[in-house]
């Protein structure tokens, strides 16, 4: 037993030296040396624990993981193994026991197994995570005989080609899990794609091959020229930085590179806001820039290690295609100086590629060609037609667009070709919806258009599908696509800005006036229907006119619709829901019927009567039933509310005419997500706010409201609501909020607080500025107030307490959430609006709350 005092002076002794590494590497920025540094101190703890111990001779201890290959984060795991001889009885094994007590007594965060050899070599076998730690294995003390033999019959059982396909297929899956969160705005630094989770597999993988495990060895080996070589260690050398002061400022393990620390990071790390950007966002640019390289460059070298363990696969010739050959389901280029002697090959490579479906990518060889003549893509390049023919062309390729863009991207082919795009690459968007780079978000709304053109993605937009395709260009919309955020991050309107970039690119590589202008439109557009759908009353004509008519044509309105779709499904798949895909359509078909000639108003609201009777006959009613309840309703109901909508409501309604009580109603909402109420009370100028309260109060966001005051002094509201966090199914849910919402509004209670929610952690480390502004509305009557905000529970509810509180009453609303960042529009009356310091003191205040 090791006395207290001893125990006390090795964790005072171990802690001292932890802080003085990690002072010295503060001081002079040298990450090996900490990582080392760190390793060393623990083995030195290690090692007296173990001589102070009365231990059984044939037994070992030994480092594993990342502590094996002595490097040590501040806050990783020390991973252990105790390797006992085979021959040692078993009740031998408990004299271990306080060994491993005490060493979390010195405040060693340890990962340990007690193995005998045997064991470590079947557990090996069957596991490719405990063959990988033991690869990497190292003696720190005990019997070097022991682990001698150990690391022989280790070598000896390990099966280079079985231990890369492992490798490859663990890595897929790892990059599967992290697919939504490799690219979006808190990578993991060791586990997404391009992490040091990818440097560490190439480096495992060539060491199980017999090749250099460091990446200056690999160059001496050809898997890399030297030139790569220090590229890796540049990028290596910033993730390493990264993931030690994330340590150190979470004063904990952690690896996801969260909104909290970053701007923090950015700062210790040196950099500085400026350009209209924030200093993390410089360094997140540079962090994403990193990842694609790094995880380049482990494909080139997994690829290589499985280039040199196979038999070499057959070479086809390609007709027509001098210079390239497939071998096996992947193009090559014949000669590795092809694309150095031929530069116009470079583009020659993708277009292939496209016309040859069968073929999965390239072969490493052809890749790495590709990735060194990126060069070669400079402005004389861009300027021969020959080479503005080829890449125009891979738009108008029926197959293989995104696989070549992403392809393009990722050697840095695309920035090269487009200089805009290249400038845009990992550029970060604290907006609270966007959850991808602008870079990854452009190629992601490409996807989508590219989906909804193939009918094995129908299901996906069954509607939008349809639409597509019908639609004779599509190779403008992809154009369109790629242009639409181009501009993100140079200051000024990037719509127009991208406007102008997008034109003269199409003038400079041989569309013609009318084709230049339509994509450079949809560029300058791609917001108008997203924000009228979501923003504005699509019942009232004017709006729909007037949208209408800023498409101007209907091959315009279809395009915008294509791409608004494609766009928003690509901003954060979150925000997409059967809603927006409904307000979307709604406005496409009707500004298609205005486009078309449609009939007037008059004849709209006759129509949508007529259809709702239709409905009302086929449950029984007869002719003339409704009326009763539609004379006290006005035109404005019968246009925003569909003809299924005004038949469920008169069927809920008509039995209960005249009583004064207050009825609610809900049903399964028929967009197919979310749950419809129906609220017929009388009058209350806290109705709308007691509304809004009891469903802050289940934690359910408001979609759509729609409240109209009948003839007889009623309210007739209609609300859509949706559990984002999709806890209960909604069909379970209607029987409470009809019975608790009716028992909630005629108790009448005064507004109550409620209780605030978690904020989300994106909106605490970049908080929205909130906004509200009221304007004149569509008739003298009304206004129309917007509201900008953070999104957080309980906010419409404080928005409606305020309003009722200045007698303001709100007509209708129209609620829109993007991510975390909340875009409501209300119409609402009040005699006191048409004073500006009224309105103004409502701006102000309602400012202040949303603060």
């Amino acid at each position: 037993m090791v006395e207290a005092a001893v125990v006390a002076q090795w964790r005072r002794q171990h802690a001292a030296e932890r802080d003085r590494l990690i002072a010295d590497y503060q001081a002079r920025r040298r990450a090996g040396a900490l990582l080392r540094g760190l390793s060393g101190a623990a083995d030195r703890l290690l090692r007296q624990v173990w001589r102070a111990h009365d231990l059984p001779a044939g037994s070992a201890l030994v480092a594993v993981g990342g502590y094996g290959r002595a490097e040590l984060y501040p806050h990783s795991d020390v991973d252990l193994l105790i390797l006992i001889d085979d021959r040692l009885p078993a009740a031998e094994e408990a004299r271990f026991e306080p060994l491993i007590g005490l060493l979390w007594d010195l405040g060693l965060t340890v990962g340990h197994s007690v193995r005998r050899g045997t064991e470590c070599l079947t557990e090996a076998a069957a596991d490719i995570t405990v063959q990988t730690n033991l690869l990497e294995s190292r003696l720190l003390a005990g019997d070097r005989a022991l682990y001698d033999r150990f690391r022989r019959d280790f070598a000896a059982h390990l099966d280079p080609w079985a231990f890369l396909e492992a490798k490859r297929l663990e890595q897929r899956n790892r990059h599967g899990r992290f697919a939504d969160r490799a690219l979006l705005l808190e990578p993991n630094l060791k586990e997404s794609p391009g992490g040091l989770r990818d440097v560490q597999t190439a480096s495992w993988v060539c060491q199980a091959a017999g090749l250099p495990a460091d990446f200056r060895g690999l160059a001496t080996a050809g898997l890399l020229s030297a030139a790569e070589a220090r590229l890796v260690a540049t990028r290596l050398g910033l993730l390493n930085h990264l993931r030690i002061r994330l340590h150190l400022a979470a004063n904990r393990r952690e690896d996801r590179l969260l909104f909290e620390f970053q701007e923090r990071l950015a700062a210790e790390l040196g950099y500085r806001a400026g350009g209209g950007r924030r200093a993390s966002e410089h360094l997140m640019q540079r962090y994403f820039q990193a990842a694609r390289d790094l995880s380049l460059v482990n494909e080139f070298i997994l690829g290589g290690v499985r280039e040199r363990l196979r038999a070499d696969l057959g070479a086809a010739a390609i007709a027509g295609r001098p210079g390239f050959i497939t071998r096996g389901d992947r193009l090559d280029i014949n000669g590795p100086d092809l694309f150095e002697r031929r530069p116009s090959a470079i583009l020659d490579a993708f277009l292939v590629l496209q016309e040859q479906p069968a073929l999965r990518g390239f072969t490493t060889t052809a890749l790495r060609a590709l990735w060194r003549a990126r060069d070669r893509v400079d402005a004389g390049f861009r300027r021969q037609a020959g080479n503005r023919e080829r890449f125009i062309a891979l738009f108008r390729q029926p197959h293989g667009l995104t696989l070549v863009l992403r392809l393009m991207h990722r050697l840095g082919i695309l920035g090269r070709y487009l200089p805009a795009f290249g400038r845009i690459g990992g550029q970060m968007q604290h907006d609270l919806y966007h959850i991808h780079p602008v870079d990854e978000h452009t190629l992601m709304v490409l996807r989508n258009l590219r989906r909804m053109a193939m009918p094995e993605y129908a299901h996906e937009l069954p509607f939008a599908h349809r639409v597509m395709r019908e639609f004779a260009h599509p190779d403008r919309l992809y154009l369109a696509a790629l242009f639409h955020d181009i501009a993100k991050g140079r200051g000024g309107d990037h719509s127009v800005l991208g406007m102008a970039d997008a034109r003269r690119f199409c003038r400079a590589h041989g569309l013609d006036h009318g084709e230049a202008d339509e994509v450079a439109w949809l560029v300058g557009e791609h917001l108008a229907l997203a924000s009228t759908a979501q923003k504005q009353d699509l019942a009232d004509p004017d709006v729909i006119a007037a949208f209408a008519s800023r498409c101007g044509s209907l091959e315009r309105l279809t395009a915008l619709y294509l791409l608004s779709v494609a766009d928003i499904r690509g901003t954060n798949p979150a925000i997409w829901n059967s809603w927006k895909d409904k307000l979307t359509r709604e406005l496409y078909l009707a500004a298609r019927r205005h486009l078309e000639g449609e009939a007037p108003q008059a004849d709209q609201v006759e129509a949508r009567k007529e259809e709702a009777r239709a409905g009302l006959r086929l449950y029984g009613y007869q002719d003339g039933a409704e009326v009763r309840l539609w004379q006290q309703l006005d035109d404005i109901y019968f246009l925003r509310h569909e003809a299924q909508e005004i038949t469920w409501h008169t069927r809920r309604l008509l039995p209960i005419l005249g009583r004064q009580e207050i009825i609610v109603r809900a049903r399964l909402a028929p967009i197919g997500e979310g749950a419809e109420v129906l609220v017929y009370a009388p009058d209350d100028a806290a109705l709308f706010a007691r509304i809004c309260g009891f469903f802050s109060g289940m934690r359910y966001s408001v979609l759509q409201a729609h409240l109209h005051t009948t003839r007889d002094g009623h309210v007739l509201d209609t609300f859509l609501v949706m559990d984002e966090q999709s806890r209960v199914a909604y069909r379970d849910i209607l029987n409470y909020i009809e019975f608790e919402l009716a028992a909630r509004l005629t108790a009448c209670a005064p507004l109550a607080d409620i209780p605030p929610g978690r904020l989300p952690r994106q909106l605490k480390a970049f908080p929205l500025q909130p906004e509200a502004m009221l304007s004149a509305g569509v008739d003298a009557s009304t206004w129309l107030l917007t509201v900008t905000a953070g999104d957080r529970p309980g906010l419409l509810y404080d928005i409606a307490r305020l309003l009722g509180r200045h007698g303001v009453i709100v007509r209708s609303a129209r609620i829109n959430t993007l991510g975390q960042r909340a875009e409501d529009v209300f119409v609402v009356a009040a005699g006191g609006l048409a004073q500006p310091e009224v309105r103004l003191a409502i701006e102000r205040e309602l400012i202040a709350t949303l603060a």
